[in-house]
């Protein structure tokens, strides 16, 4: 992985009529309550029928998708929770109470409240939510492993590199981990480390904040910094050989890469947070989370196909203890505040239309609630938020049961979502293929795009 971190230096649209009456009944299954029945009547003709670029807001650790996106008021107090529904910006669609912002942009995403698999361990759970793969060994905590399938981000920027000098794929927020150490899927794993994404691991919130590896010293003129570059080329190239012998690879790629970006002023600029008035930095809120959300919208204006967002890692999701208080105290705030700000920015600036944002977590938490005010580990259903590139606005797809535990309709799987994003993004899901470190070709993904979440 380059490891970039940022304070110290260190390592188209369709009509209803192309849809069939089926389709829309169970794709809009609340249009009787004025949510859009069809997704095509939720977007303007015109827009693009290829994505851009793909930003992925990680909430890392597992959201209570009951109490936030998915409410079950006429449930069992057990279930249903503290938080009170509230009305959002598309008649019938109702959030948590604690979400008003993401409630009055409603208009523009979609809430798949449908989303399922079986894994229940955030190490693998994630592993499949990032790679649109399920994990070989699922509810177990493994470390990364070379074998390991490569994440969306370094899929895209396999088969659609960028022509112009900013890198393919930017993880920020700092590498996410569980107890077996760093979550698998973040690397380029099989696909190598030359698709490792261009992690930036500094808190863009600091004022301090630099990525110091595309910061020149004074002493080091464009002509030195060529001359450097040769000569680590000729030191190197014997050990790249030795390294490719033993199937590690990509280090002659990393070295590359460095040296271009840090040639590169769009580059420089493009983390340079400095050049944003005071008045969106605070929008996006002055805290890890919402400046790297507003460092994500830089680099997809600039051109980087797919940015990556981990939530902090000091403050997870995995609420098994007071749920309630730390949703409404500590996490629900800022990411309500920077999901909401980042959806008006990139609809105000006319990136929305060819840009698409995954919120999302592993999985949701259980059902009931535990004798410790909290929820536990629960991959039956849970809620993603999808906007952007072609998906529908103002629509819910999908459904879940009456204790928010399982799919009551039109299930979806990540990888099924994985799959609707490379779609999106240009990229069959069915045909496209990545070459592992021993040139054998494998399928990108082995879900099937979903129809009803397509514009």
């Amino acid at each position: 992985m380059l490891a970039i971190d940022g304070t110290h230096g260190r390592a188209n649209v369709r009509t209803c009529e192309g849809l069939s009456r089926r389709s829309v009944l169970t794709a809009g299954g609340l249009g009787i309550l004025g949510l859009n029945s069809c997704p095509a009547q939720a977007i303007a003709a015109g827009r693009p029928r290829r994505a851009r670029s793909l930003v992925i807001l990680d909430l890392y650790g597992g959201p209570a998708h009951q109490d936030i996106f998915d409410l079950k008021p006429d449930a069992p107090s057990e279930i249903r929770g503290e938080f009170k529904p509230i009305r959002t910006s598309v008649p019938g669609l109702e959030l948590g109470e604690h979400v008003p912002g993401l409630g009055s942009v409603a208009h523009l995403y979609t809430l798949v409240r449908s989303m399922t698999h079986t894994d229940t361990e955030h190490a693998t759970g994630g592993y499949t939510v990032l790679t649109g793969v399920p994990h070989p060994r699922p509810g177990t905590i493994l470390p990364p492993s070379p074998d390991d399938f490569p994440p969306i981000g370094s899929v895209v920027s396999a088969l659609r590199p960028t022509q112009s000098l900013v890198p393919g794929y930017v993880a920020l927020g700092g590498t996410m981990f569980s107890a077996g150490g760093d979550v698998p899927g973040q690397t380029g794993g099989l696909a190598g480390q030359k698709f490792d994404p261009f992690d930036v691991r500094g808190d863009p919130s600091k004022p301090d904040f630099k990525v110091r590896e595309l910061s020149l010293a004074p002493d080091v003129t464009r002509l030195r910094l060529g001359r450097r570059a040769t000569l680590l080329d000729q030191v190197e190239q014997a050990a790249r050989l030795k390294e490719r012998s033993r199937g590690a690879g990509g280090f002659g790629d990393l070295q590359g890469r460095a040296f271009d970006l840090l040639g590169s002023s769009l580059a420089r600029t493009a983390f340079d947070l400095t050049q944003e008035a005071d008045s969106v930095r605070n929008d996006y809120g002055r805290y890890r989370f919402g400046q790297s959300c507003l460092l994500a919208r830089r680099l997809v204006e600039r051109g980087v196909p797919v940015v990556a967002v981990y939530w902090d890692r000091g403050q997870v999701w995995d609420t098994h203890g007071n749920n309630f208080k730390d949703l409404k105290d500590r996490l629900l705030p800022p990411m309500d505040r920077t999901v909401t700000a980042m959806l008006k920015d990139l609809h105000q600036r006319g990136l929305l239309d060819e840009t698409i944002l995954l919120v999302t977590g592993e999985f949701g938490r259980t059902p009931r609630i535990n004798s410790g005010a909290g929820r536990d580990h629960w991959p039956g259903v849970y809620t993603s938020l999808v906007a952007g590139g072609g998906f529908p606005r103002g629509f819910v797809y999908g459904a879940s049961d009456e204790q928010a535990a399982y799919p009551s309709r039109d299930p979806v799987h990540p990888w099924d979502l994985a799959a609707t994003i490379y779609h999106l993004l240009g990229i069959d899901p069915e045909t496209a293929e990545i070459t592992d470190r021993q040139n054998r070709p494998i399928r990108v993904c082995p879900g099937t795009v979903v129809q009803g979440l397509l514009a």
